[in-house]
């Protein structure tokens, strides 16, 4: 009863099917996807090319473990922002977008969290090579905590204050 509820206020003022709904979120999610996409593959593909630099060589091992995490976060958050187009791909025309937009829209919610894991962990190495000193924890705590509020407590403050009634 409370998904009923829940979906009629999310419905209220447009008047659509749930396949026009699925077709109208589907571009949304396309669009946003995007954006994420470019930002992830930028990133992957400047993390790819650290390793053969000489600089690499001289990293300390725990410098060398945070790099190759952080490749594999990258690796995985690429993996999940390209994993919506994929699945449009496959199931495109079996009449399921409704089934196909939710899980595109986890992926995509994955994907996110994993670019900021990659993120949080690029920062960390960089400026871990760039200074040596104790702060640098603090400072990335510091951007995580900006990154959060931005994408994750302001977004969801917004829906609770204008969703519940």
């Amino acid at each position: 009863m409370a998904d009923a509820a829940e979906g009629a206020v999310r419905r209220r003022g447009r008047n659509e099917t749930e396949e026009e709904r699925a077709d109208r979120m589907w571009q949304e999610l396309i669009q946003e996807v995007r954006v994420a996409q470019m930002g992830v593959q930028i990133l992957f593909g400047f993390l790819l090319t650290v390793v053969f630099t000489e600089k690499y060589a001289t990293l300390t091992d725990t410098d060398q473990t945070i790099y190759l995490v952080t490749v594999v976060l990258g690796a995985c958050a690429t993996g999940a922002l390209i994993g919506p187009v994929s699945l449009h791909r496959l199931v495109s025309g079996r009449r399921i977008k409704p089934q196909a937009v939710r899980v595109a829209s986890h992926l995509t919610l994955l994907g996110l969290l994993l670019l900021l894991a990659t993120t949080t962990a690029s920062l960390l190495l960089i400026l871990r090579v760039a200074t040596h000193d104790g702060f640098v924890p603090y400072l990335v705590a510091g951007v995580v905590g900006w990154y959060l509020l931005c994408w994750f407590v302001l977004p969801l403050w917004i829906r609770y204050r204008h969703t519940s009634e």
